[in-house]
């Protein structure tokens, strides 16, 4: 584990936000009355010289929408006629990556691993859910981060992690998981190895906890991870609607030319087994995914 010493220097920040929410117990639509079908995270990185344009995006982002007075933005909360301004001019930022996870739970409730992680590490199901699904996108964001930067610079530079704040999780928890696996990465004992987060521009001491209505950063990751949740999720109170998440793709993160499960991630990741419908799938073929690997071997 990392040590009480002063943290590393960094040189990007990703802000991560959510939408819907990590309960696996009891999940729609199997259980009317249960937790979201997804859990959507959204992810916004930057290089820390535009950290100060983030106030500035956000700022010209609700004069477009016609809403000077307002000083936050809140995705789920726009009319529908602003959400598509949104994302049109999130897309058009240049200095801005984005990241979408999104996890399907309906063959999570009652997961056995998940329920076997609880009980071995004393900790509630939904925390290592989030824990879970934490990891997958951090492995992205910080491959990403490494081979930018590698380019850039020449060496690896550390990336800070913003998590927005919404009162449903352990950070602390979530902090020692992300460290666990860096630790293990570096030791080359990763459980489920193809992908690691990247440990060369990660460190624990570099994950703030930060509130999104006063964080512009997590504002623009509520962007994404709200637009791709209105893409997908199509049981009410949701207005579904795949257009606005399709306008943020200039800005999507892609690797050698392919966006599927990396800059945007679908679990589970054997598909057949989220049993979608049509609909669902439409977002995530625009995106690049196979949509007959989502009805083999039914």
């Amino acid at each position: 584990m990392s040590d009480l010493t002063k943290p590393p220097a960094y040189y990007y920040i990703a802000c991560i936000d959510e939408a819907g929410d990590p309960g696996i117990r009891r999940v729609r639509p199997i259980d009317p009355t249960g937790a979201s079908e997804w859990l959507v995270l959204g992810c916004s990185l930057i290089q820390v010289r535009s950290e100060g344009d983030q106030v500035l995006w956000v700022r010209q982002i609700l004069d477009k929408l016609e809403m000077k007075q307002q000083t936050v933005l809140h995705f789920r909360e726009l009319d529908d006629w602003r959400k598509p301004l949104a994302c049109q001019f999130l897309g058009s930022i240049k200095d801005v990556r984005c990241f979408a996870m999104l996890s399907n739970k309906k063959n999570m409730k009652g997961h056995g691993n998940i329920r076997a992680a609880s009980r071995s590490e004393g900790i509630g199901i939904d925390q290592v859910f989030y824990n879970w699904c934490l990891r997958i996108i951090l492995e992205r964001v910080t491959d990403f981060v490494y081979r930018h930067s590698i380019r850039a610079y020449g060496v690896p530079r550390h990336v800070k992690i913003i998590l927005g704040e919404r009162g449903t999780h352990s950070y602390a928890r979530a902090t020692w998981y992300a460290q666990m696996l860096k630790d293990q990465s570096k030791a080359g004992t990763t459980y489920l190895s193809k992908r690691t987060i990247k440990w060369e521009v990660f460190d624990s001491r570099l994950i703030q906890v930060s509130q999104p209505q006063v964080n512009a950063g997590l504002q623009l990751a509520d962007v994404v991870a709200s637009s791709f949740f209105q893409g997908v999720d199509i049981l009410p109170p949701t207005n579904f609607d795949t257009n606005n998440a399709r306008l943020l793709k200039p800005r999507i993160a892609e690797k050698d030319g392919v966006f599927e499960n990396f800059g945007v991630t679908f679990l589970p990741f054997k598909y057949y087994e989220s049993d979608l419908r049509p609909e669902q799938i439409d977002l995530l073929e625009f995106y690049g995914f196979d949509r007959f690997r989502f009805h083999a071997r039914r």
